[in-house]
């Protein structure tokens, strides 16, 4: 693929827009953020809050620690963030620098301020609607289908700005429909490396650096060293223990940033990790790891475009078929070992559901990637998973086809049940 080609422009500016940081689990992030701009809109320090979310935002924040606030948890402690330490010009990384002070703060406001959440169903899956009130003024924002699509801000019943919410497309992004394995296969072979490396080097470093704080720290249920504990220290443990304890850190409260994949910070920790630690294994030099990195994440990103931003579907289940792809591509596999890795990977786990952001994403990412290491083993000793077998049918993109109606519109009511269950209903 030369560089006139359309897709390999596409290709490298969905890296872009894909792989950026994100300081903390990205739903709770989306909702500081949410109400970072709306306090900055409302020029004071609100005395009331109003929040609206979708389930599956509910899902996500629920359970998980809000980084930089002494280990608060929850949809209130999210939006008090953004509203006292957010910076609303960062984006994803809105609460990356917060002062002791405002920590106090924080608690003091969650204490005395009355905050309303409310499960909005506005027919989409990704819906943040915050709204502040002060005396007679107030200031709404709302955040619709991805993590910084702001399709509303409006003051005191003038509408400063508006986006038409057309369903659940994503304005604004590289059409990902442009993706597919061969393409991506031959895009990461032939692209020139210094086009991607700013994108991937930032997430090695990010990435790994909270690999090993995982690895060192104690957070969650240490999934990362109860692996290593348990299975010895061979690559392949090494590979699924390494983006376990990423995880860990980052679902209980570690202040590192991460490179995120598809919205996520656990897929962009598991498409990257385990491709890292066997780039560092088999000494491939900088430029393999990288077209091995661009492989994954990208394979990631298509698998999970069908699929949707949130699902019952565990995204990591996408991710560490990617990063079975980009092993499979250090070991010296072409376009049919790739391939057949994911379809075997995805044979094997899909249907793990997600039931929010908490410790135990760390042992379903150890599941993901280890399936993806087993598909690439099997294949490499003639073995694979045929079409008929359940959801896999013949070729790769037929079966990534099933698994996005598989993910979107099959998992909707173990969706919706996951949420009642969640919130006590």
């Amino acid at each position: 693929m030369d560089k006139t080609n359309e897709k390999y422009n596409a290709y490298i500016q969905i890296l872009k827009e894909e792989l950026i940081p994100a300081m903390g689990c990205t739903e709770p992030i989306a909702l500081a953020y949410a109400a970072a701009v709306a306090r900055k809109v409302l020029g004071q320090l609100p005395e009331r809050v109003d929040i609206g979310a979708s389930g599956s935002i509910i899902k996500n924040v629920k359970s998980v620690i809000v980084p930089n606030t002494d280990h608060l948890k929850g949809i209130p402690a999210a939006a008090t963030a953004g509203i006292i330490a957010g910076d609303p010009d960062k984006e994803l990384e809105v609460i990356a620098s917060v002062t002791k002070e405002q920590v106090e703060e924080m608690k003091e406001f969650l204490k005395k301020t009355p905050i309303s959440v409310e499960h909005v169903d506005n027919g989409l899956t990704f819906d943040i609607i915050v709204t502040l009130y002060k005396g007679d003024e107030y200031a709404k924002v709302r955040i619709a289908n991805y993590h910084t699509n702001i399709v509303l801000i409006e003051k005191n019943g003038e509408i400063l700005e508006q986006t038409e919410v057309a369903g659940e497309t994503e304005e604004g992004l590289t059409d990902r429909s442009l993706l597919n394995m061969k393409d991506i296969c031959d895009f990461i072979n032939t692209v020139d490396v210094e086009d991607i490396k700013p994108i991937l080097k930032r997430q090695i470093d990010y990435n790994w650096a909270i690999a090993e704080e995982g690895i060192k720290g104690n957070y969650g249920a240490n999934i990362g060293k109860v692996l290593l504990d348990m299975e010895g220290n061979n690559v392949r443990v090494r590979a699924k223990a390494m983006a376990a304890a990423g995880s860990d850190a980052r679902m209980n409260g570690c202040e590192l940033p991460v490179v995120i994949n598809s919205g996520s910070g656990n897929q962009g920790i598991t498409a990257s990790v385990p491709v890292i630690v066997y780039a560092k294994e088999l000494k491939v030099g900088e430029e393999k790891m990288y077209r091995a990195l661009a492989l994954s994440n990208l394979a990631a990103i298509h698998q999970k475009t069908p699929i949707g931003r949130l699902s019952a579907y565990c995204g990591a289940v996408s991710a560490g078929a990617g990063a079975g792809a980009g092993i499979a591509y250090l070991c010296g596999g072409g376009f049919k070992e790739i391939a057949h890795t994911v379809v075997n990977s995805l044979a094997i786990v899909s249907g793990i559901v997600c039931d929010g952001a908490k410790a135990s994403c760390a042992a379903k990412i150890a599941s993901a990637v280890e399936a993806g290491i087993l598909g690439y083993n099997m294949y490499i000793r003639g073995q694979q998973f045929y079409g008929g077998d359940g959801i896999v049918t013949k070729g790769v993109e037929e079966t990534l086809q099933n698994v996005g109606r598989l993910g979107k519109e099959g998992m909707k009511e173990t969706n919706e049940e996951i949420i009642k269950i969640m919130i006590g209903e």
